[in-house]
């Protein structure tokens, strides 16, 4: 989830302001009390059979547009880790799996990342309590807290996607009622809409858990889209498009 341009023209001075001690934070979503999103979030968080955990890259863990807070408020079962990779002592939950894996076992978690080796979500047959893990970052460290959480996770998970396209590129906040960002590939989506869309395959009532979630998402977007300001040209730019002094 790359952040691009679209999150440098969000007008967010409302948001965050200019200082800590004028910030109230509301207690029930830990956003901002003049941004808060209480009456969005369901009035008791979902329960699922699933359990969630979610490795929250540190950078991504700072920014302002990350869905994962909303997502842990939003859900049970949701857990995250601030972090760049998995392994052992990361999770007591994924430990476990861990040492109690052998091969004749069917995977007990999945982790979500496209790519060719990845089996798309709906073909696979979960067992109950199925364990769903996600990687919250930018495109580029997310590909990087996979990759070196693999061999890890090789023993009792395995590789899943949704939907994505690698030969288009991806919408931004101008195209979607559920875009905070511009995404890298068609089919690449925000870690809450990706645990929405998982959790549609991977539960009984998954369709109104996904309604649910995409409904907070909904809401979330349109207030960032509110707060979007004009574009001003950038310096450099300025700078380039003036015309060249003639010289006598």
């Amino acid at each position: 989830m790359d952040l691009d341009d679209e999150f440098n023209h969000l007008d967010l001075s409302g948001v965050d302001g200019r200082s800590e001690s004028r910030r109230r934070i509301c207690d029930g979503c830990g956003r901002p009390e003049n941004v808060c999103l209480c009456g969005s979030l369901p009035s008791e968080p979902i329960s699922t059979t699933t359990q969630i955990v979610i490795l929250h890259h540190p950078h991504e863990h700072r920014h302002k547009l990350s869905t994962v807070p909303i997502l842990t408020k939003s859900l049970l079962n949701a857990h995250t880790i601030v972090g760049r990779r998995l392994r052992r002592g990361s999770s007591p939950l994924l430990d476990s799996l861990h040492s109690s894996s052998s091969s004749d076992q069917s995977p007990r978690a999945i982790y979500l990342f496209p790519g060719p080796t990845s089996t798309h979500i709906s073909q696979l047959n979960p067992i109950p309590g199925t364990v769903l893990i996600l990687f919250d970052a930018t495109w580029k460290h997310a590909k990087e807290m996979v990759e070196a959480s693999a061999d890890y996770l090789s023993t009792f998970a395995i590789r899943a996607c949704l939907d994505c396209d690698f030969g288009v590129t991806g919408g931004n906040i101008f195209d979607s009622e559920l875009i905070l960002r511009k995404e890298p590939f068609l089919g690449c989506v925000s870690t809450m809409e990706a645990a929405a869309r998982a959790l549609q395959s991977l539960e009984p009532n998954g369709p109104e858990i996904e309604t649910r979630l995409l409904n907070v998402l909904r809401d979330m977007v349109r207030f960032q889209a509110s707060h979007l300001k004009p574009m001003k040209p950038r310096p450099k730019l300025l700078k380039k498009g003036k015309p060249k002094k003639e010289f006598e």
